[in-house]
């Protein structure tokens, strides 16, 4: 009889066996434990079997490191290589592998049977910039009410829309009409890697053309420093000699002129202005005559 929260026997006795361990980094150096290994030079040649001791003496000589490459083999595969150099460039194996590494999406975008030129047109630049990145395209048509006894409109239209990308994808699922709504797959002709690295490509060259602010400024110093230099290096104009002084020749005393006949008479002085008038004083009034006495 159980107890309350007591477990039962057979489950005491289960016991979660561990997983096993799986390495992802090969055994380098004193790590290998097997006796013999089939020894590889740095350079690929085939050296032999070799016990693991002469291995690690032989790397230890050519300051390399032991690396079994196959552990699975009988007996196993160890190369003389650098480790830290061959991890570094699996490494960036790896990463340009995810980078050029590309799943394909597909894309949908939807039509109605009477759909205006220029809606239509917006929808197969979209169209166009789906395929032109590598991606497929479901195009689908609804149909609506009396439209749905009308397919073989649908298909002209999904055909017209095939004609104007044919450059850029081509018809992988032809159109088929499912329930109300006709739909057909384009596939891109160029893969996505493809794609990807052309666009990668063309962004690289836009930035090169690109040019930051510090570059324009240097730029424009080193122009201006360029433009001083012819300037300095000009050689300097020389002034013109002076010339030579010529000996002072002894003059001769000057015989006084006499006065020219002919001459104008030296003008007169002119008159100093005359006083200005006193002014006549007024006329003062007579007198008033008295009151006469009666």
């Amino acid at each position: 009889m159980l107890r309350a929260g007591a477990v039962p026997r057979s489950w005491r006795s289960f016991r979660r066996v561990p997983r096993s361990i799986t390495i992802s980094e090969p055994r380098i150096n004193d790590r290998i434990r097997v006796p013999e290994v089939r020894l590889i030079g740095p350079g690929g040649e085939q050296v032999g079997v070799v016990a693991t001791a002469v291995a690690l003496k032989l790397a230890q000589d050519a300051d390399l490191d032991l690396v079994e490459v196959a552990p699975d083999a009988r007996p196993p595969v160890a190369k003389l290589m650098d480790y830290g150099k061959f991890k570094y460039e699996s490494d960036m194996k790896a990463r340009e592998a995810r980078r050029n590494q590309a799943n394909t999406v597909l894309k949908e975008i939807r039509f109605r049977l009477k759909i205006d030129p220029h809606d239509y047109a917006t929808k197969r630049g979209h169209v166009e910039r789906f395929l032109s990145a590598g991606d497929k395209v479901k195009v689908m048509i609804m149909f609506r009410g009396r439209e749905q006894s009308r397919p073989e409109m649908g298909v002209r239209l999904l055909q017209r829309l095939a004609d104007d990308v044919s450059e850029l994808g081509f018809v992988e699922s032809m159109p088929k009409q499912d329930g109300r709504n006709m739909t057909m797959v384009l596939a891109p002709v160029k893969k996505k890697a493809d794609a990807k690295s052309e666009q990668r490509r063309r962004s690289a060259e836009v930035n090169a053309q690109r040019k930051t602010k510090s570059e324009v400024k240097a730029e424009a110093r080193a122009r201006a420093t360029q433009d001083e230099q012819p300037a300095q290096a000009a050689p300097e104009t020389e002034a013109p000699a002076e010339p030579a002084e010529q000996p002072q020749q002894p003059q001769a005393q000057a015989e006084p002129q006499a006065p020219a006949r002919d001459a104008a008479p030296a003008p007169a002085p002119a008159a100093a202005p005359a006083p200005p008038r006193p002014r006549p004083a007024a006329p003062r009034p007579a007198p008033r005559p008295g009151p006469r006495a009666s």
